[in-house]
């Protein structure tokens, strides 16, 4: 969609930062619970903003254990590294990083979070030709192993599924 279009406003309604100006929004788990409240669904959402949310005197590695630590999750920190492509980085201060990396390694806390539902607000931002493809392979990944993903992009994913286009 178009600038201005909502897809952020969505993609925070969804997460339970904003209560949508009409009806409500459920999460259907793998149980059949469903879960309703904003503040509950946040529980299940991993989140790639259109700002990474990268702090620049932390290394990646230290991302990651501060990600496993709040957020829960994967406790193993170095193949969601090796994943995507940040091993040789991995203790060297993220203020180093390109943004291509740093945006990269916004996706390796996403990977390490292990959260069914994620939210992508832009999520080819600083990112070349590889880097697109990779993160086409993680949502395709993600969504073949019964995870859901809303993204929120001025071009198109390149992948099979769902698409509504917001005006």
């Amino acid at each position: 969609g178009r600038n201005g279009a909502g897809k952020t406003s969505l993609l925070r309604a969804i997460a339970g930062l904003l209560e949508p100006r009409a009806g409500d929004i459920r999460l259907r788990l793998h149980n059949g619970d469903i879960v309703a409240a904003g503040e509950e669904r946040g529980a299940f959402v991993g989140w790639v903003g259109h700002l990474d949310g990268i702090k620049p005197q932390l290394t990646p590695l230290e991302h990651l254990k501060f990600q496993t630590n709040y957020m829960g999750g994967s406790g193993d920190k170095d193949a969601p590294l090796s994943a995507c492509g940040l091993a040789p980085y991995r203790d060297l201060p993220a203020q180093y990083l390109s943004a291509g990396q740093r945006r990269r390694l916004a996706f390796a806390r996403l990977i390490c979070s292990d959260r069914p539902l994620w939210l992508l607000d832009e999520p080819f931002s600083a990112l070349d030709g590889e880097g697109k493809n990779f993160i086409r392979t993680l949502i395709e990944r993600h969504c073949a192993e019964g995870g859901i993903v809303v993204a929120a992009t001025h071009e198109p994913l390149g992948i099979t599924g769902a698409a509504l286009e917001l005006c």
